[in-house]
């Protein structure tokens, strides 16, 4: 794959925000497949969670319109599957931790943004550690609204982003 992405924005995060966004102006739509790549995240509430939407001209969308489904692997217990439907957000990950060696690493792929007749997919893999687990999360989701997707924004759900990189690619066909 390498050669074969195109970074299109990134975001690096050093102080505490509500939300990154990624797209909007910058995106580019003559790409089938985005990759949204997140390393070394930290938040500022323990054990907090992260939601995702997806901007439509540049303003993300807030409607109930996102689906998704989940399993997360915990290094202490048996797995957890998490489904969500209707919701203002996509679930995004799974109890964070705030601690400098507990940070969240991600990556996910977006389907169909730039087709207005169709519904826009993600599916994402992602890692983190709450007080004392390590957490794994694979699954995706889907925005159930037909429109042309411009960008992605990753939201603290409760929680402000302290630290992180975000970078968002075209996949080149």
């Amino acid at each position: 794959m390498a050669g074969s992405l195109v970074k299109i924005s990134e975001e690096t995060v050093t102080s505490a925000v509500a939300s990154v966004t990624l797209g909007g102006s910058d995106w580019d739509s003559s790409y089938d497949v985005y990759i949204l790549q997140i390393s070394g995240l930290d938040v500022d509430t323990s054990n907090a969670d992260l939601k995702l939407r997806f901007t439509e001209s540049g303003t993300p969308n807030t409607t109930a319109n996102y689906d998704s489904a989940s399993k997360v692997l915990i290094s202490t217990a048996t797995f957890v599957n998490n489904t969500e439907t209707n919701q203002t957000s996509a679930d995004f990950s799974t109890n964070i931790g705030s601690l400098v060696d507990k940070r969240f690493n991600s990556t996910t792929y977006i389907f169909n943004a730039n087709n207005s007749s169709e519904f826009t997919f993600y599916t994402s893999e992602n890692t983190s550690m709450d007080s004392s687990r390590l957490l794994g999360k694979q699954g995706g989701g889907v925005f159930t609204v037909t429109s042309a997707v411009d960008g992605v924004q990753i939201i603290g759900d409760s929680t402000n982003i302290t630290l992180g990189n975000f970078v968002l690619y075209g996949l080149k066909k």
